[in-house]
């Protein structure tokens, strides 16, 4: 077999090589051989199978055998001439070319490697956050919400729904008319404002009187988990049983024993708990709402290495494929129809697919280094609690992303959330505790999985 390696850069090779016909035959004729020992045919003992008879029967996916593991050999040969351990790929080797002429098969393989850089300087890169602090207004507006929470629900003296009523409903769904799974339920309690339900469906009930039967027209949303009741309007049927509210308890010791489940707790050591909350949340939303892409930019900008060219090119085949499947129908038919606008619009992620798969690697190299994981189990946990947070069916939203190859999607969120959130900590000077480990994605929905599912490109290609 005649092999030229080459490598182009740290991050990717070139393998060019002749696969000759004979060769390539000879190689069949063995597959057939081994097979005829095994394969159970009509009219023959096992094992007595003629090899001519498995060769006419099995001709094409023998020879598909033959020439992958032909091309198998060519890699194997590349790679040793290069001297690069096969641990140290990524991904698939791509096969550009595969030529068949009179005598030999003209082959070409791309090879991507792992990027060669250091993590050296880190923590000078990254920019420094400036964590708010809660003040007294706060703390005290949040012990009012604690206080509200822990009164029982009492019968509201008001006949007319208002925000912040709990109130107890019949109702029934239907979609074109017709009664869909899951859309019934007597005597169920809502807090207005809560936004358990659809968008539209809580505001609907403000205003409405007690007993009073009434139709609301909502739409469910693009991206809701069930894909029949997905963008679609929906008619729903409610009676209003009741309406309840809550009148807050005292502000004292006796809350803070209650809500501290210790008889000799004060007003003061809830305060102190609240303000430690508030700090840690406001320390979150600071992470995620200003500093989080700071730091990718940063990382990106803070390190240049070499990267693999067919790992660039899976990503810019996912981030077309999400543009695309978000797209209005008179858009999408656009680049359906016009081949080359689809090739501009595809070219258009290259940047984007770079900054990605090297933000990927350098996160992945942080979470090595700094031992930073995410369990299967964390995942579970994260999508079942967002989609019960959000009143949707938590068995279905994980079959939605166990079915459509989701779940390391959101587990690479969870981890670069990890690994940003550890390094801001880090700077700000914050000492390590194990509150990263309660870091999840924001909202694991099929809207974000579809836009993280970017980074599967990468992770697949680590694993």
């Amino acid at each position: 077999m005649n092999i030229q390696a080459t490598k182009i850069n740290t991050a990717n090779a070139l393998a060019k090589g002749k696969i000759a016909l004979h060769d390539l035959e000879q190689k069949l004729n063995a597959l057939a051989q081994k097979a005829s020992k095994t394969i159970k045919m009509a009219g023959f003992r096992q094992g007595k199978v003629p090899v001519n008879i498995v060769k006419s029967r099995y001709k094409d996916s023998l020879q598909q055998d033959a020439e992958r593991e032909m091309i198998q050999e060519m890699l194997t040969l590349a790679l040793k001439d290069l001297k690069i351990d096969p641990k140290g790929l990524v991904g698939d080797p791509l096969i550009t070319k595969f030529e068949k002429g009179d005598e030999a098969i003209d082959v070409e393989i791309k090879i991507s490697l792992f990027p060669e850089f250091t993590l050296e300087g880190l923590e000078s890169k990254l920019p420094t956050p400036k964590i708010p602090t809660p003040n007294q207004k706060d703390i005290d507006e949040r012990l009012d919400m604690i206080a509200l929470a822990q009164a029982p629900l009492t019968e509201s003296k008001e006949k007319i729904v208002k925000k912040n009523h709990t109130v107890n409903i019949d109702f029934e769904g239907f979609v074109d008319g017709v009664a869909f799974e899951g859309g019934k339920a007597n005597g169920f309690d809502l807090t207005i404002g809560s936004g358990q339900f659809i968008p539209g469906f809580e505001d609907a009930l403000i205003g409405s009187k007690l007993g009073e039967e009434k139709n609301i027209d909502v739409q469910f949303p693009e991206n809701y988990h069930s894909k029949t009741l997905a963008g679609k309007p929906a008619t729903f049927k409610v009676k209003i049983n009741k309406i309840q509210e809550k009148i807050k308890s005292a502000i004292d010791d006796v809350l803070a024993q209650k809500v501290l489940g210790n008889e000799k707790s004060t007003l003061q050591e809830l305060q102190a708990q609240i303000k430690t909350e508030l700090t840690n949340e406001l320390k979150m939303r600071h992470y995620n709402d200003e500093m989080k892409q700071k730091c990718l930019d940063a990382l990106d900008n803070g390190f240049d290495f070499d990267l693999p060219e067919a790992i660039i090119e899976k990503e810019m085949d996912v981030l077309f494929r999400n543009a695309l499947s978000s797209m209005p129908q008179d858009e999408l038919k656009i680049y359906q129809q016009d081949a080359q606008k689809a090739k501009d619009k595809r070219e258009s992620f290259r940047e984007e697919a770079k900054k990605s798969v090297k933000v990927t690697f350098i996160i992945d190299a942080i979470a090595k280094h700094k031992k930073i994981d995410v369990s299967d189990n964390e995942v579970m946990s994260a999508i079942y609690y967002e989609s019960m947070m959000q009143g949707q069916n938590p068995k279905e939203i994980l079959e939605y992303y166990k079915s459509n190859n989701l779940l390391p999607a959101v587990k690479m969120a969870m981890i670069e959330d990890r690994v940003l959130h550890r390094l801001l900590d880090e700077k700000a000077g914050i000492e390590n505790t194990n509150l990263d480990k309660k870091t999840e994605p924001s909202k694991p929905t099929k809207a974000s999985a579809q836009k993280t599912s970017k980074s599967k490109t990468v992770q697949k290609a680590q694993q």
